[in-house]
């Protein structure tokens, strides 16, 4: 079989404004990157808020496994297969990092033929999205101490700064650092700490805001620090709002590409759902939405990070409502959640799947708590059984969940087919009753206690003396009415990567708590999750290169 990167280029792309033209999008109103790539302008932007919105559909999945759940694969061939039945989909996805794309996870414009292309372009530096948030961020954290440098007038409390520089790329090292070391003129000797770009706040208020307008004001909103006196202080207050939006004026702008069939996707903004709240950007779901009949968008990692997320956190800022959710497992995964290892996934192991198929569980019915209707796509492997694909389906009908067998990696959008049709069904037979899984006016505490109750299936919290400090001074600065983003293994619903299945019996340990004020909520880290990850033994980046003619080769 070929790799990815193969069918990738043996890809017949249509010319970028050729696909544009299926959306009725002026050719007037793309920004080109080349023939295959181009930003929506503001004026098309602007010209489609009194349009009728499509439907919403979201793409979730089954906590991650080494086994492979395949749900961007999914999304796209979904897509596709909405095309071959004549309906208008577009794709929202998030663009991907270069931190994984060059660690551990490979790159992330799905795989064999439900993919979306340019993929090379799409994992390395595309459009320039992430440099400009990278550089934003930076801009901010360079303003903050050259105002300490020069005399301070803030009174910034140099042991109490929370803002972070970033990079694109699994660094472990930047992860604690000292800075001003040297000469007087260098500087404020002080610690300070990088994340990956993905898990910058500039990422998410990117992500979250509606146009340049507000992503001025939620850039203005941004607590970098805290004076003596504990009061905070803001992107505003070092007067770095307006150069930051400068060089953010472009990156706001949707990308638009297509898949491996032509069916448009718009590729938007790319927090990660581990440590961030995991999903494209707002402006790009809410453009799809005007644009066509179906928009099918993704949330990253299991749904009890990515959908809990979208679904607390981007639906309610944003105004949306979900139409269905499409659950994505495979025989694989659920067979290595009931203890089955890596090298053995591949033979038939009923009681096996028995034993995982609670993750499963666990995942449609936190979904079902959100009232929207569910259908789960069982991405298909060769290694499948009759036996297997018979008992998944069998589980799923008996928990209120349609089902579908997807075979989009081999066949594209005709591998898709059954799941579109299933989704259409539910689409025209169920209605929505979206509501979020906890209310505003809760206090903080509260509200975590909810999610890793509700959505985890812990028995409670556990909040170490520092974060229980931090909370309770968020709820008096006036913080204590915003969501909660939850920073969290994606490996297992608990915060122990190595508890897979359902765990029961557990509690959330949160080490620490700070506020993302221009985003727009409250992030808690718990167990051992970092904001910055690190590279592992033998990094995929060992395997990439250039041939001769140019190509990239080794990428996922």
């Amino acid at each position: 079989m070929k790799s990815d990167i193969e069918i990738a280029r043996e890809a017949q792309m249509s010319p970028i404004t050729d696909v544009a033209a299926t959306l009725d999008i002026p050719e007037d109103d793309l920004e080109l990157y080349g023939k295959y790539k181009a930003k929506l302008s503001e004026s098309y932007l602007r010209s489609l808020h009194n349009k009728t919105d499509g439907k919403l559909v979201l793409v979730t999945a089954i906590n991650p496994t080494p086994a492979g759940e395949g749900k961007t694969t999914v999304t796209v061939g979904l897509g596709e297969a909405f095309g071959k039945l004549g309906k208008k989909a577009v794709i929202a996805l998030r663009e991907p990092s270069l931190g994984p794309c060059f660690g551990i996870k490979g790159g992330a414009a799905g795989g064999g033929y439900a993919q979306v292309v340019p993929m090379d372009d799409l994992n390395l530096h595309f459009t320039g999205d992430f440099h400009a948030i990278t550089s934003a961020n930076n801009l901010l954290a360079a303003l903050l101490d050259n105002h300490i440098q020069q005399g301070n007038a803030l009174d910034i409390d140099t042991r109490n700064v929370i803002w972070k520089r970033c990079e694109d790329m699994n660094d472990r090292v930047l992860r604690n650092i000292v800075v001003g070391l040297g000469e007087k003129t260098d500087g404020v000797v002080r610690e300070d700490h990088f994340v990956i770009t993905v898990a910058s706040e500039i990422m998410a208020i990117l992500c979250l805001a509606e146009d340049l307008d507000d992503l001025r004001d939620r850039i203005s909103r941004i607590v970098v620090a805290y004076d003596r006196s504990g009061k905070p202080v803001t992107a505003k207050d070092l007067q770095a709002v307006g150069a930051m939006t400068a060089l953010l004026k472009d990156a706001m702008k949707p990308n638009l590409i297509q898949t491996l069939e032509h069916t448009p996707a718009i590729v938007h903004g790319g927090p990660f759902a581990n440590i961030a709240h995991g999903c494209n950007s707002l402006r790009a779901t809410k453009a799809a939405l005007k644009m066509a009949d179906y928009v099918i968008t993704e949330a990253g990692f299991g749904a009890d990070l990515g959908a809990e997320k979208f679904l607390d956190i981007k639906c309610r800022i944003g105004g949306l409502k979900p139409d269905a959710v499409v659950l994505v497992a495979t025989v694989r995964a659920l067979k290595y959640n009931g203890g089955v290892a890596k090298a053995d996934l591949n033979k038939e192991d009923l009681d096996a799947l028995k034993r995982g198929i609670v993750n499963l569980e666990k995942h449609i019915e936190n979904l079902h708590k959100y009232n929207v209707p569910v259908v789960v796509a069982l991405n298909a492997f060769v290694s499948d059984t009759e036996a297997e694909v018979a008992f998944v389906r069998s589980f799923c009908l008996d928990h209120d969940c349609a089902f579908a067998h997807a075979k989009v990696w081999e066949k594209g959008g005709e591998g898709g087919i059954d799941l579109a049709k299933e989704v259409l069904h539910i689409l025209d037979t169920k209605e929505s009753g979206y509501r979020p899984i906890y209310p505003l006016d809760l206090p903080l505490e509260e509200k975590i206690r909810v999610i890793s109750k509700e959505i985890y299936g812990a028995d409670g919290i556990d909040i170490s003396s520092k974060a229980q400090k931090q909370l309770q001074k968020l709820e008096e600065l006036g913080y204590g009415d915003l969501p909660i983003c939850v920073a969290k293994t994606q490996y297992s619903l608990s915060d122990d990567a190595s508890l897979l299945g359902r765990p029961a019996g557990f509690k959330m340990h949160v080490r620490e708590a700070y506020v993302s004020a221009g985003a727009g909520f409250v992030v808690v880290l718990t167990g051992s999750v970092m904001t910055m990850p690190g590279l592992p033994k033998q990094p995929a980046a060992f395997n990439i290169d250039v041939d001769h003619d140019g190509n990239i080769v080794g990428l996922f």
